[in-house]
């Protein structure tokens, strides 16, 4: 019998080894699974390249592995935000580095990482710093700039429901990256609010299916970032 669901986060993040590349969904807290982010703070893997729409907020979830250095670089959109200060501070000291990519950019690499494509031309970067050492080409009259897409070794995903199967839901906006992250990586793990029996999703809305999912662990309160941040909290406790 297929049960993707295991007893807890550290289960789910153990064998996340040292220089692994990983996906982190969110768009700011919206999504951001920080119960799995910081049971690999627990779990200790260092030297990861992360990927995500931004670098975390305060000192917890995505900000509070930074902080403890277990990242060696960040693949972003939005590097700095109202409250970010622990990924500009390492940047500025050169203790982190950073590959900056335009959000719509950042998704299409996604994408085409899980959907098998290795690279693509855009339009979006074209004579500006991010555009320095790539190819480009122009069609009909137009310059794209080429590319490559994104694949991981590892997603942490936040999703609304789950089954067994590993078949998932999401809740507004929280949806962001996640789809497209669970199909880019060779191994996704997804912090799900609700996990119901089998059949109880209609197929007709599922929107991740369950051949993209390795494990699933059930959250059922998770913490919310913003509450986090204003309380001035540190992760570990």
């Amino acid at each position: 019998m297929i049960n993707k669901i295991v007893k807890s986060a550290a289960e789910a993040v153990k064998d996340i080894h040292d220089g692994a590349i990983i996906m982190i969904s969110g768009f700011g807290e919206a999504g951001s699974p920080l119960e799995l982010i910081h049971a690999l703070i627990d779990q200790g893997a260092k030297d990861l390249t992360i990927v995500s729409n931004n670098t975390g907020s305060g000192n917890v979830g995505l900000a509070a592995l930074i902080e403890h250095k277990r990242v060696k670089k960040m693949i972003c959109s939005f590097p700095r935000t109202a409250n970010s200060t622990v990924f500009p501070e390492l940047y500025n000291a050169g203790e982190i580095e950073l590959e900056l990519v335009p959000q719509g950019t950042l998704a299409e690499r996604i994408r085409s990482g899980g959907a098998g494509v290795p690279a693509f031309y855009t339009p979006a970067s074209v004579n500006t710093p991010l555009a320095e050492g790539k190819e480009s080409r122009i069609f009909d009259g137009i310059e794209y700039v080429l590319e490559r897409s994104i694949k991981a070794d590892f997603s942490l995903v936040k999703c609304e429901q789950a089954d067994r199967y590993g078949n998932l839901t999401y809740h507004a906006t929280a949806r962001n990256f996640g789809p497209i992250m669970c199909t880019a990586a060779k191994k996704a793990i997804i912090q799900a609010k609700k996990v119901v029996e089998a059949g109880r999703i209609d197929p007709e809305v599922v929107v991740t299916p369950g051949i993209f999912v390795e494990r699933i662990v059930e959250v059922t309160n998770p913490v919310n970032e913003s509450d986090l941040v204003a309380q001035k909290l540190k992760y570990p406790w």
